[in-house]
């Protein structure tokens, strides 16, 4: 099977993974961001902090949005450590985040081991004006190695801005990235090489692996997500005719 779905804790899950099995950590981790104050941040659900000026769903909450700044680095990085542990020598690590949690997800990258070697940009077209205030529109890609960067290993050029808007048509998860974004972070991993997702939500990583002929490895927590996300990835099983993708030229 090109793709193992795990349900649980990542924590967990991941201390099950193998030493160097994995090629790709690529993650959208819960924020824990989305407020003025700590009582805001910690206080809300995700649908209250995420998707206020959008009412027209009936999206699903997700788990682990809730924690103050100090047990937030520290959880991050001991994930970001495991993954790390399972990864291969010069392998990549992509972590989403926003302007909020830009700092402590780059600390946290880096005391967990990997080489921090930059920060890319998704730029959401659609977002919310700010009278008297620059506007939010972008959320951002924390990127490391595991060790020295192989490009002999992977001899790609990928671009450090994306640009997409947030799926509203058939959107099935409150913070879902872009199937089409993804499709192009998941070349960092080696054609035929296996991506990890520890907070795999509704799928979107795990499909754009396998559109693009790379195995999947997902966590997730929630068990409302970890359906949709079985669904998704045994559909794009079938609509691409899956093949492992041999060296690019």
């Amino acid at each position: 099977m090109p793709f193992t779905l795990h349900r649980g804790d990542a924590l967990t899950a991941l201390a099950d993974i193998p030493d160097n099995s994995v090629d790709a950590v690529i993650t959208d981790p819960p924020y824990n961001s989305g407020g003025r104050t700590s009582s805001e941040r910690t206080g809300r659900s995700a649908r209250a902090k995420y998707t206020s000026g959008d009412t027209e769903h009936d999206l699903a909450n997700f788990p682990g949005e809730n924690r103050d700044q100090r047990s937030y680095g520290y959880w991050l990085t001991l994930l970001l450590t495991e993954s790390y542990r399972a990864t291969v020598e010069s392998g990549a690590a992509l972590v989403f985040t926003d302007w909020r949690q830009l700092p402590t997800t780059t600390d946290a990258l880096q005391a967990a081991g990997w080489t921090w070697r930059g920060v890319a940009a998704w730029h959401k077209p659609v977002s919310r004006p700010q009278k008297g205030r620059l506007k939010q529109s972008c959320e951002y890609i924390v990127w490391g190695t595991k060790g020295l960067v192989d490009s002999d290993r992977n001899p790609v050029y990928l671009p450090g801005l994306y640009t997409a808007s947030q799926p509203r048509k058939g959107r099935m998860h409150i913070t879902q990235k872009p199937v089409e974004v993804m499709q192009e972070l998941v070349k960092i991993c080696p054609p035929g090489g296996t991506v990890l997702d520890p907070f795999a939500g509704s799928g979107t990583t795990g499909v754009a692996a396998l559109r693009e002929g790379r195995r999947f490895i997902g966590v997730e927590l929630s068990e409302h997500y970890a359906d949709i996300a079985e669904q998704r990835l045994r559909s794009a099983l079938t609509q691409d005719d899956f093949e492992l993708a041999g060296p690019e030229e």
